[in-house]
Formats: structure tokens, C-alpha cells, sequence
């Protein structure tokens, strides 16, 4: 039988615990409600940049005429040898499954390219810890060597998802199209938590270059949520205070869709084919911004459940220890009556 001071020091000790879960679940709710914000205003920039690049497409000779290969380098799409893979993930723990999935998911992705040249940019710590373990860093002096297939880690961002900034991602994302540009990658995808709400968020693999169709996203592999886990999130959601809903959005999505499909000969101030060539590189910009910001709103959502669900386990183990210290202290006083009994009979 365990001692009754130690099940009450337990006790205490999983109280404690219960507390800092339910305060970090809140916390997570406040963030995940400014991401959210936040993710959702950055929506009318790409929806209207998305819109006036499909209106310049028609209007603009973006394609030769003669052999049908586009004009523009962001468009022409070659054997993929050399791949630069973007893999976005926490720089915390506690988000139960989060960061796990997106790490399983860089990894069947990796296999599946495997005999590829393939480098590797981590954001977030904890994909960079892992793959850091698995797969060697690029050494500079052997970059212009003939040397077989590997894969290899090239950039690391730490710190960045905590206050992501528009500036550093239109840094890394010049950086890159410089590079496609010089045919030293052939493709670019990024793996990330895809989150338009609460209940609407996926695990998607996006090629983001070469683009194929402006305004539709190059999915190469997508995991829904489980049945199971949305539960647990609506559930967690309830307790938080957080819509589980996305926001109604409609009258915006027209009147952007209106503007690519008015038959309208717009005037621009800049010719069609100039105008063009200057904005394709903001829509890769825009498309990496917007993952990283869905990124950290699913973080937030992941960690707000797994907070709930430590809560609810430290209740539950709670009221068992508590019971467990009731049928102990009972035993005990049964053990000293019947010793009073005993010595009374005795005499």
C-alpha cells in the first residue's frame, strides 16, 4: 500500500502541472486568434496579386509563338535533378503530433526523390535538430564538383516564426529565384501545415517552382485530418473561447475573381510583358509568406489540443491518486480499529 504522503506529494505536484498546462493552452488561443488575424489579412494582397497576374496572362505574350517554351524563366519547367526543399516546422515542442507529422512527411518525400540532388533549408529548430542528425551540412568547396546524388543541408532559419516578417521572406525567396534562375535548382517545394481554420487544415507537400498555373497550387501530396483529431480540436476549441469556423470571406473573393475575369482591356502603366516579369516574383514571395504564416497558426492550434488534452489527463490522474490516498487512509484507520479491538479482547 503506498504511503499517503507520498500519493499527496504527487498530488500536488500533478496540481502544479495541470496549472501550467491550462495557462500554455490559453496563451496558445490568444496566438493562434492574432494568427489567424494575421493570415487573413495578408488573404486580400495575394487574392488581388493572384488576380492581376491570371488578367496579365491574357494579355501579355508570355509563351513563344514559335515554340510554345514560355518567356519568362519562373514558367520553363526542366528535368527536376536538383531539388531545393523548404521544410517548415515549430522552433517548440509541446504541440503533440505537429511537428512530428510535417517530419514524416519531409521524409517520404525524400525517399521518393531519392538518386536526386536534393538541398535541404530548414525553418523552425526542430526540423533543423532533426534532419541536422540525418543528413550532413553542404561543404562550400565541393559545390562545383561532379559528385553522385545526395542530400544535404543547406540553410537553416531559427527564431524567424516567432515574429515572421515580410522582409526576410522576400530575402530568402529573391535568393532562390536567383538560384532557379541560374539553373542551379531545377525545383522548389515546400512541405507545411496548411490552415484555413480551426477544422480546415491539412499537411501539404507545394511545388513552388516552377509555377505551372498562376493561382493554383502545385499540391504533390496532402494529409487531411483525421475524423478524430478535428474532434479533439473542437473540443479544445470550445473550452478556449476560439472559433472553430474560417471567416466569411465571399464578398472579398469576388470582387478580386471579378477583376482577372472582366472582359475589360485594362490600361496598365507599364507594358503588359514588363508589368508581368516584375510580379511573378512577388507571387512566389507571397506564397511562401502565406505558408509560413498558416504554419504558425496550425502551431498554435496543435498546441492549444495538446495543452487540453495534458490538462485533461492531469485531472483525470488527479481523481485517481485521490482515490487511491482515500482507500489508503481508510485502510489505515481499519488497521488501527481493529488493533484497538484486539487489545481490548485480549485483556
Amino acid at each position: 500500500m503506498p504511503n499517503i504522503l507520498d500519493i499527496r506529494r504527487r498530488i500536488r505536484s500533478v496540481t502544479n502541472t495541470r496549472q501550467i498546462t491550462k495557462a500554455m493552452k490559453m496563451v496558445s488561443a490568444a496566438k493562434l486568434r492574432r494568427a489567424q488575424d494575421r493570415a487573413l489579412a495578408a488573404r486580400p494582397y495575394a487574392q488581388m496579386l493572384t488576380n492581376v497576374l491570371k488578367s496579365l496572362v491574357s494579355r501579355a505574350e508570355i509563351y513563344d509563338p514559335e515554340t510554345g517554351e514560355p518567356k519568362h524563366p519562373l514558367l520553363a519547367a526542366r528535368p527536376e535533378n536538383h531539388i531545393l526543399f523548404i521544410v517548415v516546422t515549430g522552433d517548440k515542442g509541446l504541440a503533440g503530433a505537429f511537428n512530428t507529422n510535417i517530419l514524416k512527411a519531409a521524409t517520404k518525400f525524400l525517399a521518393s526523390e531519392s538518386g536526386k540532388n536534393i538541398e535541404i533549408e530548414a525553418i523552425g529548430r526542430k526540423g533543423r535538430d532533426f534532419l541536422r542528425r540525418r543528413f550532413s551540412a553542404a561543404d562550400p568547396r565541393k559545390a562545383d564538383s561532379a559528385e553522385s546524388a545526395r542530400t544535404t543541408l543547406v540553410g537553416e532559419h531559427i527564431g524567424v516564426l516567432t515574429k515572421l516578417e515580410y522582409e526576410m521572406v522576400s530575402e530568402m525567396s529573391d535568393r532562390i529565384i536567383d538560384r532557379y534562375c541560374k539553373e542551379e535548382i531545377d525545383s522548389v517545394y515546400l512541405v507545411f501545415n496548411e490552415f484555413k481554420s480551426v477544422i480546415s487544415q491539412r499537411l501539404v507537400v507545394e511545388k513552388i517552382l516552377p509555377i505551372g498555373e498562376v493561382g493554383k497550387a502545385g499540391i504533390a501530396h496532402a494529409e487531411e485530418l483525421t475524423q478524430e483529431e478535428k474532434q479533439k480540436i473542437i473540443e479544445a476549441s470550445k473550452l478556449a473561447g476560439v472559433g472553430v469556423r474560417p471567416a466569411d470571406t465571399k464578398a472579398i473573393d469576388e470582387a478580386a475573381a471579378h477583376f482577372a475575369a472582366a472582359p475589360v482591356d485594362y490600361i496598365y502603366e507599364q507594358p503588359a510583358k514588363e508589368l508581368f516579369n516584375a510580379l511573378l516574383p512577388k507571387y512566389v514571395a507571397i506564397q511562401l509568406f502565406h505558408g509560413l504564416l498558416e504554419s504558425v497558426a496550425a502551431e498554435h492550434a496543435a498546441r492549444m489540443t495538446a495543452m487540453e488534452a495534458a490538462t485533461s489527463n492531469a485531472t483525470d490522474m488527479i481523481d485517481s491518486l485521490t482515490l487511491a490516498m482515500n482507500r489508503a487512509r481508510q485502510a489505515k484507520i481499519t488497521k488501527e480499529i481493529i488493533e484497538i479491538v484486539s487489545g481490548a479482547a485480549a485483556m
